[in-house]
């Protein structure tokens, strides 16, 4: 099974969240949800996005980055930042690795990404004059990848 988390710093559409829960599902990854969140979970939008997969899903809420943080106390945790020079693919992850992602109409704030527990900012290449990417999808095509550098352990 894979032990890769995925976090969003203070996610805002519910959508999303609802998306990355039903990733998570798919992948075994632990989706982790830093408040203030922008949604109620139990909100129809959520529930419509993340339906039949919610119950297959760990979804973790923190009141704080830092107590997520210290929730995953051996964890490589890699900043997604469109502020970044490395890609997300050209980092070796490990197992127990942890994606980080800001808030879908800001982003990841500067001192989150450069918070002292963030092993290394990355980022995933766009077109020039492009913002960035939507926050589901940037989870899935970062998820995905350290899923596949570990042999995708549980996938069939």
């Amino acid at each position: 099974m894979c032990a890769l988390h995925v976090i969003f710093d203070n996610p805002v559409i519910p959508p999303n969240t609802g998306n990355a829960i039903r990733m998570c599902a798919g992948t075994g990854a632990t989706l982790h949800l830093v408040e203030p969140l922008g949604f109620d979970l139990s909100e129809k939008h959520l529930r419509r996005a993340g339906l039949d997969y919610h119950d297959l899903a760990h979804v973790i809420i923190h009141p704080t980055l830092d107590e997520c943080f210290a929730s995953l106390p051996d964890a490589p945790i890699y900043a997604f930042t469109t502020h970044a020079t490395t890609h997300y693919h050209d980092v070796a992850y490990r197992d127990g690795a942890a994606l980080l992602f800001g808030t879908e109409p800001t982003g990841l704030p500067h001192e989150h990404a450069h918070h002292p527990r963030v092993t290394e900012r990355v980022r995933i290449p766009m077109l020039p004059g492009r913002r960035s990417m939507n926050l589901s999808n940037s989870a899935a095509v970062a998820c995905y990848e350290a899923w596949r550098q570990l042999g995708f352990p549980g996938g069939v």
